[in-house]
């Protein structure tokens, strides 16, 4: 049997795969949960990046973040989703990749998010990548390379 051939995947870089930042929905620091909320319902994202107000990416906010800041003991207090900002409930500690940064390195982090932010080395937000994206191109070599791989 023949070795499979080495991967056009692992040539692919994180820009080649990525949705731009003019197509992402995102949110900044400053809004209230209340707007944040409402975007993540309105986009149907269970999460979006969070920027300041010059595109620079901070993390991200979720719907489950927003819903477990305002549980009370017996009910949500929906009042206070406009006196809390993102920046207060947002996660700050997410990973994020460069451009320029490599297939395996980006599918390492995707294993546990389902997507990462890509942000330049000045802290702009480019966009996101997807696991979508990366198991799409997964799809489309192995299909190409089928005769490669072993049936079990």
């Amino acid at each position: 049997m023949s070795l499979v051939k080495a991967m056009p995947l692992l040539q692919l870089t994180a820009e080649s795969l990525m949705v731009s930042s003019e197509k992402v929905a995102h949110v900044q620091l400053n809004n209230p949960l209340e707007h944040a909320l409402l975007i993540l319902v309105k986009s149907g994202y269970s999460s979006v990046p969070v920027l300041d107000m010059n595109y620079q990416f901070h993390g991200i906010i979720s719907k489950n973040a927003i819903l477990n800041e305002i549980l009370g003991l017996e009910r949500f207090e929906m009042e206070r989703l406009s006196e809390i900002t993102v920046n207060e409930v947002m996660d700050h500690k997410v990973p994020t990749v460069l451009p320029s940064e490599h297939f395996l390195r980006c599918l390492k982090y995707l294993i546990d998010h389902p997507y990462i932010a890509v942000v330049n080395k000045n802290g702009d937000f480019d966009g996101i990548l997807t696991r979508r994206a990366v198991l799409k191109e997964m799809n489309k070599y192995i299909h190409v390379n089928k005769a490669s791989f072993k049936e079990v």
